[in-house]
């Protein structure tokens, strides 16, 4: 793995992402890095879409938002209250300025294992694509604790800001089995649910986690 494994663990730092995000060029994101809003529209649709509507004005967390088209694809259906978090100040200027006209989205500088000004219990939906995966590497059947810890610290802030029927849409690249035993940290106690998100086009799947809090 070697190399690649350093490349890996740069991705949990913000200094990477600014250094990536600089290079933005006009309108081209720099870093979808899998699953722009078209190719997950079907997976809101089941899961978002049809659960809560525009018109019940859900509160909408991105988590590491970077420069992803998904936040500007939900406010084109109607979803007015929308927050962007990401560590990577430069992006959040850049998308700050690039779609200040679009009143009901705020991109935010926070990091999100430390949502320090969000309220226990005041977001409806929390939405990870990718955000998660950018914190593993390492051997996936025993993750380095760094790994643990960043990715504990993460999921459990995830369920202090999420209210009690609030849901967490998580959207992932990697084998469920080994994204399971993370997702169930300790501190949580998830319903969890899982859609396979094929594209059609390849034999690779992606990974659509829908996680409510036990009742």
């Amino acid at each position: 793995m070697g190399s690649s494994d350093e490349e890996n663990e740069r991705l949990a730092h913000p200094e990477f992402w600014d250094q990536r995000y600089a290079q933005a060029e006009g309108d081209r994101p720099t870093h979808e890095w899998f699953r722009n809003f078209v190719e997950l529209e079907s997976f809101f649709d089941r899961r978002l879409f049809k659960t809560r509507s525009p018109d019940t004005n859900p509160t909408l967390l991105h988590l590491g938002s970077g420069d992803s088209d998904v936040p500007v694809g939900l406010w084109e259906k109607g979803y007015k209250d929308q927050l962007c978090v990401d560590f990577s100040t430069i992006v959040v200027d850049l998308m700050s300025k690039k779609h200040y006209s679009m009143e009901g989205i705020k991109w935010k500088h926070a990091d999100v294992r430390h949502l320090d000004d969000l309220p226990e219990k005041s977001i409806d939906v929390a939405f990870d694509k990718g955000t998660l995966d950018a914190m593993i590497h390492g051997s996936p059947w025993n993750p380095p604790d760094n790994v643990k810890d960043n990715t504990s610290q993460y999921i459990r802030e995830v369920k202090r800001v999420l209210k009690d029927d609030g849901v967490f849409l998580y959207v992932t690249y990697r084998q469920p089995h080994f994204i399971r035993p993370l997702l169930g940290c300790e501190g949580t106690d998830w319903e969890i649910d899982m859609d396979i998100l094929g594209d059609g086009s390849s034999s690779f799947a992606y990974h659509g986690f829908i996680l409510t809090k036990r009742s």
